[in-house]
């Protein structure tokens, strides 16, 4: 057998690990009862072991090291897969298999209990967890690197290529050019009519406009799923098995409507995904910006625009009679994309959503490369909620507890979603120059962009870096002077014109 034969072999039997440790992790997010967790933690914590064992086994390593000796004579995408496995190897090689299975405990635990501290508003109660899961991430990074500077490790574990030198040049021309323009934007907004947004919409109903929508953006159900959850999320373990979850407000519909529309982006890129690479470390997207992209585009790009809900609205106001009785296409179409000072991130517009985004990333930084401690961390969020959006944080399910993401250790995943709407933004004008996309969202042909995305980002999977999609999709490479414009000739067009 080939080393390379032996590499495939051994893959194998990872994902067979990584299919019961994902599948328990949706049971765990959707349906498991409050008391099975601490049972759960522990018997996960020994699957986590054991696929630890054969992540790290001298004989993946040699065969691993043999590989990257010989890539001259791989293909470019067999070259791809051995990089990639080879970094994943090098990220948890030196970390000792007891510490990688007790951080494995720790956060089976963590987000349940986050869950409760989030819906008691109790800081105290996650805060022990939140401390743990910090230790253990900056113990962690420096098993993998000795640097003085842990945030870029972590970054760059979410989008590869990516550093804090990027990322603040990136928040340096949000700040600079977003931060006065949404001044001038709430500065001019007037009377709405947008009470219709908070009135009571029957979770029931919800459910079957989303059911609708999941048709409407061609969703497949014969390789995907729908249910339910605290925070929506998309989850996959190849194009085949692809399910999105969301959550129904009965006083917000658009959380649902929206969060829908967001996970279909991931879900549908998901499904798209060559099968080809199905069986091979390349299956998921090429990284959580690209993918971020994705959701972005179909949640506010495609979601959000009049010429959908031109479409779609009759259908709505059906479902919601009452409801809706007196709001106009304009009416709602202007409350779907209304600016304000926000709370909650995911429920934030889209003009205000980067500076949501810009806090995370400073706290974040904060928090890896100057040691700020746990115990400071509802101040210094409330303090930046004030600086950037003039909000006065009332309770911590509103700050610092209305994320998932630490729960589950994932810091440096939040740049991405900025970054991700940058993509989407740079996307949207090159789509606009191949095809009549207006055109198609209000023919209901969304079906046709899907075809444009999958032939352009979604077949490649993650076998092209994300800088590559980027060049190859749009010609050039990452420039967030797209993402000021869209959101500056949108926002105008809505608000002063």
């Amino acid at each position: 057998m080939s080393d390379f034969e032996t590499f495939k072999e051994i893959q194998k039997q990872m994902k067979a690990y990584q299919l019961v440790l994902g599948i328990a992790s949706w049971d765990s997010n959707t349906e498991a009862p409050k008391d099975a967790f601490p049972y759960r933690s522990e018997m996960l914590s020994i699957i986590s072991g054991e696929h630890f064992s054969l992540m790290t086994s001298e004989k993946y390593k040699k065969t691993i090291n043999s590989l990257m000796e010989q890539l001259d004579d791989l293909n470019n995408q067999q070259q791809r897969e051995i990089k990639k496995a080879k970094k994943s190897l090098d990220k948890i090689d030196k970390i000792p298999k007891s510490e990688y299975v007790e951080y494995s405990r720790l956060v089976n635990m963590a987000q349940r209990v986050w869950e409760e501290a989030k819906e008691k508003d109790d800081f105290e109660k996650f805060k022990p967890y939140l401390e743990k899961i910090i230790k253990y991430q900056k113990k962690m990074v420096r098993y993998r690197e000795d640097t003085d500077n842990p945030y870029n490790v972590l970054l760059d574990d979410f989008e590869e290529g990516m550093t804090m030198e990027k990322y603040d040049a990136f928040f340096d021309k949000v700040k600079t050019e977003l931060v006065p323009f949404v001044q001038e934007i709430l500065a001019a907004k007037g009377e709405e009519n947008d009470a219709f947004i908070h009135k009571k919409y029957p979770k029931d109903k919800q459910k079957m406009f989303v059911e609708y929508l999941l048709d409407v953006f061609d969703y497949n159900l014969d390789r995907g799923l729908l249910k339910e959850s605290v925070h929506p999320f998309t989850w996959n373990t190849h194009s085949k098995d692809v399910r999105l979850t969301v959550r129904y407000m009965e006083n917000f519909v658009f959380s649902s409507i929206f969060a829908a529309i967001h996970e279909l982006g991931h879900a549908i890129y998901e499904q798209q995904v060559d099968e080809m690479f199905d069986m091979t470390n390349l299956k998921s997207g090429a990284s959580m910006g690209i993918h971020e992209s994705q959701s972005r585009f179909y949640e506010n790009v495609i979601g959000r625009s009049y010429e959908f809900w031109s479409v779609h609205y009759t259908k709505l106001k059906n479902t919601f009679p009452d409801q809706l009785k007196n709001v106009s296409l304009d009416d709602f179409h202007r409350g779907i994309n209304r600016v304000e000072e926000s709370f909650i991130r995911v429920e934030a517009d889209e003009l205000t959503y980067p500076l949501h985004i810009l806090i995370r990333y400073e706290i974040e930084r904060a928090i890896f490369n100057d040691d700020v401690s746990v115990d400071d961390l509802p101040e210094l969020w409330n303090k930046k909620m004030k600086e950037y959006l003039n909000i006065d944080v009332d309770k911590p399910s509103n700050g610092i507890l209305q994320d998932v993401h630490w729960s589950g250790g994932a810091f440096g995943y939040f740049p991405t979603y900025a970054l991700g709407s940058a993509y989407a933004a740079q996307i949207y004008y090159t789509i606009k120059e191949e095809l009549d996309f207006e055109e198609l969202i209000e023919q209901d042909k969304i079906k046709k962009i899907n075809e444009w995305l999958k032939e352009k980002i979604h077949c490649f999977g993650s076998s092209l870096t994300p800088e590559e999609i980027i060049k190859k999709v749009t010609g050039e490479p990452f420039n967030p002077d797209y993402y000021i414009r869209y959101l500056k000739e949108k926002y105008t067009d809505l608000y002063l014109n």
